[in-house]
């Protein structure tokens, strides 16, 4: 009787799990075997790159990959994991589909992330985001139509709630996106607004003066120590009673992991991570997987663990997917590993800046590192072609990729 291995989702993690569980079936020629893979659409968000323009075609297809290596895709969502039964309840979506109950005897959730939204009042109703295709396709839409208003200065200022790697590459485009729109000599604001001290608190020290210096050649602005208190139709109000009107709000604080999790019986961080061994699988329960965004994983033995990203995603998939055949296969799990961490963060015209370690010694700035991070962005963190060996090949779990 064949087995079942069944992914949620086709982000980084999930999409890799997939190729890195076909890539040990094919190793050791077992055909007894299934991997199935869930999620609304069989393509890859990249989710990385919705700060840029046209953010709807940053998505790559994934059917012929699929079909290569065979994964079978279901296209749905998942509204229920049954631990104890071991199947998932799939809703469908799209003409024609129906409803399911898939069962599995391993699962890797793979199920990302999604941006947090506090409960601030108008925030839901007036912010707008880039965490999804389609939010940040709606925030370029409003951009493009702000040229129909009235000349103000809150027509032309833009806020930015939330200083950190997505606030700040944000940001970092946002005042040349305006001039396309009013002409390059109108007079924008962009004011990013940070609760924390420091611009970048996450980021630390290291990279610090070059992200304020290229902000400040930008004209982007900052308001430290005071967070998003209210959003409505004319600006945002912050906690320390201050105003600012703005026809563009943005809201880019924080990540939670899909509330998919909260369907595991075990152990959760503060941001809804479940807490993994080194093989990425569920403590405490056997039969889950856990990787990507929602995958608690230690990268090393110094006390350093995974960040909600494509760089941790891609190897934390790879070794996901190895490891949930090898258990079903009785073969060798591969412990997950990936003590070299390095960031590129996006700094708009000015360039980017790269830093290496978990200190953030800066290595790279300006131009040289924007032509890092444009490798990065447009070919690195995309799915292999749909080679069968190639496509296999670049699921090695010993094959790490540091960006």
């Amino acid at each position: 009787m064949s087995k079942r291995i069944l992914v949620i989702g086709a982000g980084f993690a999930g999409m890799w799990s997939a190729l890195a569980a076909a890539r040990l079936l094919d190793q050791v020629g077992r055909t007894d075997v299934e991997i199935a893979l869930v999620a609304p659409a069989p393509e890859l968000h990249v989710r990385p790159r919705l700060y840029e323009q046209n953010p709807a075609g940053m998505k790559a297809p994934l059917q012929e990959i699929f079909k290569t290596v065979g994964v079978r895709f279901v296209q749905g969502v998942v509204e229920r994991i049954d631990v104890e039964g071991r199947q998932v309840h799939v809703q469908g979506v799209g003409a024609g589909s129906s409803d399911q109950i898939l069962g599995y005897d391993r699962l890797v959730l793979a199920a990302g992330s999604r941006l947090f939204r506090p409960q601030i009042p108008g925030l839901d109703t007036h912010a707008f985001n880039v965490d999804q295709i389609a939010d940040a396709a709606k925030l370029e839409a409003h951009i493009a139509a702000l040229a129909q208003r009235p000349a103000s200065a809150a027509r032309n200022t833009v806020v930015v709630a939330g200083g950190g790697f997505t606030g700040i590459e944000t940001a970092a485009e946002m005042p040349a996106r305006l001039r396309e729109v009013f002409g390059e000599g109108a007079d924008v604001r962009v004011i990013v607004v940070e609760r924390n001290s420091d611009i970048g608190p996450d980021l630390g020290a290291g990279p610090r003066p070059v992200i304020t210096q290229a902000l400040g050649e930008l004209g982007v602005t900052w308001k430290l120590g005071s967070g998003v208190a209210a959003v409505d139709a004319q600006g945002v109000t912050l906690e320390s009673g201050e105003r600012i009107d703005a026809a563009t709000v943005i809201w880019t604080a924080g990540a939670r992991a899909s509330a998919l999790t909260a369907q595991i019986p075990a152990e959760r961080d503060s941001f809804g991570r479940l807490h993994v061994d080194s093989h990425l699988r569920v403590k405490g329960v056997d039969t889950v997987y856990a990787t990507g965004d929602v995958a608690y994983a230690a990268v090393d033995d110094a006390g350093n663990f995974a960040m909600m990203s494509c760089q941790h995603a891609m190897n934390l998939g790879r070794s996901a997917g190895h490891n949930v055949a090898a258990d079903l296969l009785g073969q060798a799990q591969i412990p997950y590993s990936q003590p070299k961490y390095v960031t590129c963060l996006d700094l708009g015209p000015w360039g980017a800046v790269y830093t290496e370690g978990w200190d953030r010694q800066v290595k790279l700035t300006g131009a040289e590192a924007k032509a890092l991070k444009t490798k990065i962005n447009t070919e690195w963190i995309y799915p292999p072609s749909a080679n069968r060996a190639e496509a296999l090949a670049s699921a090695d779990p010993l094959r790490i990729v540091v960006a």
